[in-house]
């Protein structure tokens, strides 16, 4: 037992040490024929990096707006861009927040805890002496805002109850407008100009980052929802936020805020729902379609580098056979053994791919590098298990491609294979 292990070592040792003198002497040619593999390689590891990088900027994009809360909004999310379904319904209003505030207080065993104003605007800037910020996201809410969203204060406050029942012209502010205004970071106390109004500000945000890459919560400026109106006036982009008990219990929330807009909204049995109760599931199922595709791209993509790059390696494997006929029946005559010869084979083609592998491993980690330094914002993630899959693909494809050749070699007769010419 014993001397059969130690048979199977030194074979496999000087397996190894034959490939590699092999892959060595002939350097650009094993390149070559490895080339299928690194194209492979780098599609399914760039592939796998998207989609983790799109899983993980998508889970902590959710996590700034909140798993528990719900939004009751003029259409929905799962139609986005499909404006057309919902551009005659009526406006949702700001005090729809109030009503089904009322009735949660009457209603000790509902699903929602608390329902907050929001109105909007992006079309909107921010000015302090000779600076100015364009394009600001506006807002006008509760101060029970924050009980419907993350983000702590980096300094000041949240304005209060009573600032927020009169409509004072306060505000708190994200990190990019209070850099930009306040350089010297002493934006509390101080006011910012909106349009023709003074607003001073009482907090700033700490620095949050951006939703999904696109919109960031760093630009956004929060005040009372009475002073939002005397500046910008009404707006049609009105959202009811609504923070919910339990956020497993998505569904029953969503079925008992349905039936209050309903009900706040006297819309008789059987007509259908003129407003949209959205949730993050929405996000989901439009992210879904750009992963599935990505997927069938980089598998596509994958397969045809892959069974290219075995033909190559199957090609070049044969050749190196036909080669080495000579070698493989001196060989035998000494006594080697057909698993010798096969393995010799198979490991040499095993080898090619794997360092096929690593090279290909190596472009896909300084690709995914280069795209976190021109694009910090853009979610990657090149994960261990991306590495692992590689590899395992590259020794499989080795094995695959190099068995033929390796069977063919290991079954030359050495009295015909020594006197090859």
């Amino acid at each position: 037992m014993n001397s059969s292990l130690q048979q199977f070592r030194y074979e496999t040792g000087e397996s190894l040490n034959i490939a590699v003198y092999q892959i060595k002497a002939n350097k650009i040619r094993s390149f070559l024929t490895a080339l299928g593999v690194i194209i492979g390689i780098v599609a399914i590891t760039m592939m796998g990096t998207a989609i983790n990088g799109i899983d993980l900027g998508f889970e902590k994009s959710l996590s700034m707006i909140g798993y528990d809360v719900v939004y009751v909004q003029k259409g929905s999310w799962s139609t986005m861009g499909q404006w057309w379904r919902y551009r005659n319904r009526p406006d949702i209003e700001t005090r729809y927040a109030a009503e089904i505030n009322r009735i949660i207080e009457g209603n000790p065993g509902s699903e929602l805890i608390v329902a907050v104003p929001q109105m909007s605007t992006i079309q909107a800037s921010a000015r302090y002496r000779d600076r100015e910020i364009l394009q600001i996201f506006a807002m006008g809410t509760s101060h029970d805002y924050p009980l419907t969203a993350s983000g702590d204060l980096s300094a000041g406050r949240f304005f209060t109850a009573q600032e927020s029942a009169a409509g004072d012209a306060v505000c708190v502010i994200g990190d990019d407008i209070a850099s930009g205004l306040f350089p010297d970071g002493r934006a509390v106390g101080k006011s910012v100009r909106l349009k023709n109004h003074n607003v001073r500000v009482v907090g700033v945000f700490k620095k949050q980052g951006k939703f999904l890459g696109l919109f960031s919560f760093d630009n956004q400026l929060i005040m009372p929802l009475g002073a939002f109106t005397k500046v910008y006036g009404k707006t049609p982009m009105v959202t009811i936020r609504v923070k919910i008990r339990d956020e497993k219990r998505v569904p029953e929330a969503k079925e008992e805020l349905t039936g209050l807009m309903r009900r706040i909204r006297r819309l008789p049995p059987g007509k259908a729902d003129d407003f949209g109760i959205n949730e993050q599931q929405a996000f989901k199922s439009q992210l879904d379609p750009i992963k599935n595709g990505i997927a069938v791209a980089g598998i596509f993509i994958t397969g045809m580098s892959l069974f290219v790059g075995a033909i190559g390696i199957m090609n070049i494997t044969f050749v190196s056979v036909k080669e080495r006929t000579r070698e493989i029946g001196l060989r035998k005559a000494l006594g080697a053994r057909r698993r010798t010869i096969l393995m010799q084979f198979l490991i040499e083609s095993v080898m090619i791919c794997l360092v096929g592998g690593i090279i290909g491993l190596a472009t896909a980690l300084s690709i995914t590098v280069l795209i976190q330094n021109l694009l910090p914002d853009f979610p990657v993630s090149f994960s261990p298990m991306l590495v692992l899959a590689s590899l395992l693909i590259s020794v499989a494809t080795g094995i695959i491609s190099g068995l033929a050749p390796a069977i063919s070699a290991s079954r030359l007769d050495p009295a015909v294979s020594l006197r090859y010419e």
